[in-house]
């Protein structure tokens, strides 16, 4: 309490620069617990081995032959293929994304609700589906064509979700002052509402962008060949790993870039509110004549991206024969699906909530480090992942070399960013004072993370966690390299029988597949929208 002799201190009044920080500093810039860094440090360590991989297999026969490999003039032309497929993607999905964003939450579009699940359930069908999907109806769409109307249909949520988001957030009455001063609906949207949506933009264009560059199923399907292509059919065709690692470099400085630039676009403007503002929603724009374009808009895009596939599938399912069922095989196809799912996204989840409690509770070089040492998998496909666990089994770790634990480390390097991304919002979102209560009542660090930060930030987790264990079923690449012997997913089984043709005998596990991830899919469109 303060003293009568001494005026109590003004908060609003400027600290001078001595004066010791709040407390909620002091608690952030505090080292985090050996409880936390011992567990993050493993989930590090494990997110960075590919890259020590690809250093040591790259340059294994001398910077010379890798140098070699990377100017080659195929190399030259992977990386224009990739390039190209990954700019014609991402300026679709962002189009797609930001259009669907802005009629079903700024516009009076009958069903908005509605559209907006539906919108996102094409997270739900992987894009090697969707690519068996219209390479079966239309075979003429192979290559470069079909390859990016597979990509679009099955990414273009990613834009979507964080543009909606942002739209939801943001203040309207930016918006209402520009038509206060004669600015029509068009102009209003260009000059004031897509400026502050563009950080949102940048980080969904950076996730499809990413997409397109580690997909492979896709590229496969429609025998177009991009970098992931390259790298697979360089490690099949040689028992020499070192042109495989070097492509595959050469895909992760590209990754690199990438995130740079989305980096450089978000620019040093402020979009967010300088107080908590008024809790109202912007009043819904009127369509008029324009609602039967706009309803025709959203239906298209969901019948193209979810409703044709599905039809496809129906089709292929409907003339199929007795020969092409095997309801045993494919049960046991699913539930092994399941399993390694399940196992990827526990582990997943249980690498990533040390990592996610230190990025949102500490300050510091250690915390810095630990939680960009977990995002690496951002910048690493799928297939690479795999060569560098194939290597490091036959090396160091012979038993589990084709085992299922290897497999899902695999899911877990891949996916680790995502889980680790849903962790540190939701342990934000919970007050840390909660956690100083339960340390002044004499609970150790671990009994407050047991019973304080991990219960407080259970729902956010648990979503991370479904959409970790939604992506672990449909990976295909590293799933192809890494799994046991005689083993197989629905994504692998769906990979083998289209590449042979066998359209009707792929119908029946893609269609599982879909089935199986609509239901989180489903829940997590619910719950963001």
């Amino acid at each position: 309490m303060t003293s009568p002799e001494r005026p109590a201190p003004d908060r609003h009044a400027p600290r001078p620069a001595s004066a010791p920080a709040p407390a909620g500093r002091r608690r952030a810039a505090a080292r985090p617990a050996w409880i936390l860094v011992v567990p993050a440090t493993a989930a590090a360590l494990l997110a960075v081995l590919p890259l020590g991989y690809l250093a040591v297999r790259a340059l294994e026969h001398g910077p010379a032959y890798a140098w070699d490999v990377v100017a080659d003039a195929r190399t030259g032309e992977l990386l224009l293929r990739s390039l190209g497929l990954t700019a014609a993607v991402v300026a679709a999905c962002l189009v797609l994304g930001v259009s669907l964003a802005w009629l079903t939450v700024r516009t009076a579009l009958p069903g908005a609700r509605a559209w907006s699940v539906l919108v996102t359930l094409p997270l739900a069908v992987p894009s090697y589906v969707t690519a068996f999907a219209w390479l079966s109806a239309a075979p003429t769409l192979a290559g470069f064509t079909g390859s990016a109307l597979a990509l679009t249909l099955a990414s273009f949520p990613y834009v979507y979700l964080p543009v909606a988001a942002a739209l939801r957030g943001t203040d309207p009455g930016h918006e209402e002052v520009a038509r206060s001063l004669g600015h029509g609906p068009l102009r209003t949207f260009l000059r004031v509402t897509l400026p502050q949506l563009r950080p949102a933009a940048a980080g969904g264009g950076l996730l499809v962008a990413l997409y397109v560059l580690s997909d492979f199923g896709a590229v496969s399907l429609m025998r177009y060949d991009t970098f992931t292509r390259g790298i697979y059919t360089s490690y099949r065709a040689s028992f020499d790993r070192t042109p495989a690692a070097a492509l595959s470099a050469v895909l992760v400085l590209m990754t690199v870039a990438l995130v740079a630039a989305e980096t450089r676009t978000r620019g040093r403007a402020d979009y967010a509110r300088t107080g908590t503002g008024t809790a109202r929603r912007a009043v819904p724009a009127a369509l008029g004549r324009w609602r039967p374009v706009a309803l025709a808009w959203c239906g298209v895009l969901v019948a193209a991206s979810v409703g044709f596939p599905l039809a496809v599938l129906g089709y292929w399912l409907a003339i199929g024969s007795s020969a092409t069922w095997d309801p045993a095989g494919l049960t046991a196809t699913a539930l092994t699906t399941l399993g390694v799912a399940a196992g990827g996204a526990a582990l997943t989840t249980l690498l990533a909530l040390p990592v996610g409690v230190i990025a949102a509770r500490h300050r510091g070089r250690v915390a810095h480090l630990l939680e960009q040492a977990a995002y690496a998998g951002h910048a690493v496909p799928g297939i690479t992942v795999a060569l560098a666990l194939v290597f490091f089994a036959v090396r160091y770790a012979r038993p589990v070399y084709q085992e299922t634990p290897l497999l899902i480390c695999a899911y877990a390097v891949l996916f680790l960013p995502v889980a680790v991304a849903a962790t540190r919002a939701a342990v934000l979102q919970a007050p840390p004072v909660l956690d100083d209560v339960a340390r002044s009542l004499g609970r150790s660090p671990f009994g407050v993370l047991r019973e304080v930060t991990v219960p407080l930030a259970a729902p956010g987790v648990a979503a991370g966690a479904a959409l970790t264990f939604v992506v672990c079923m449909k990976e295909l690449p590293a799933t192809l390299l890494l799994r046991p012997t005689g083993m197989d997913t629905l994504a692998t089984r769906l990979w083998t029988e289209t590449g042979s043709g066998s359209f009707a005998a792929a119908a029946p596990y893609a269609a599982a597949l879909i089935l199986l991830a609509a239901v989180p899919s489903y829940l997590l469109g619910r719950h963001r929208t």
